[in-house]
């Protein structure tokens, strides 16, 4: 189970530069719709990454899915040598995303995000616009039927 908010103010409170996405981005939307991790997309910045690095490393990041065992290290070389990762840490479920399908990376990203508070810090979120195009120019299955209800809180938003 991932403690959503422990891995959120972990990362605010490390001064990293990030933009959430995915499922947590459609729950701040007004999404019902249930989701087991979160998903950010980071400034690929030297200093950004060294924070994420340290931020992290106390909560044991590994790659989720990965056979127990498989070497694997967190450090600044492995996160500059990599641009996206699913990882299981102590606090849960944590995909860091450098580019995000359809959108581009934290630069690109940013001017389609806006600040929102949430478990007593203030997070970008992917605006509701961009986080429907990312779902459809990812394609899973999962992402395109999530599309039919963020466009029915689109059009309830358009309406208010």
């Amino acid at each position: 189970m991932t403690d959503f908010a422990g891995v959120i103010r972990t990362l605010v409170d490390a001064g990293i530069d990030f933009i959430i996405v995915g499922g947590v981005a459609g729950t701040v939307h007004g999404s019902a719709r249930l989701t087991r991790d979160v998903d950010v997309v980071y400034a690929r910045s030297p200093e950004n990454m060294r924070r994420l690095v340290d931020a992290l490393a106390p909560h044991n990041p590994y790659l989720r899915g990965a056979p127990v065992g498989l070497p694997f290290q967190w450090d600044l070389n492995t996160i500059q040598r990599g641009l996206n990762f699913t990882l299981t840490t102590r606090l849960g479920d944590l995909d860091l995303l450098g580019e995000l399908t359809g959108g581009g990376g934290f630069a690109q990203l940013r001017e389609h995000a806006s600040s929102v508070r949430v478990f007593d810090r203030d997070v970008q979120v992917l605006d509701l616009d961009w986080l429907i195009r990312v779902k459809r120019a990812a394609g899973r299955p999962r992402d395109l039927e999530a599309i039919a209800e963020l466009e029915a809180l689109r059009e309830e938003r358009d309406q208010h």
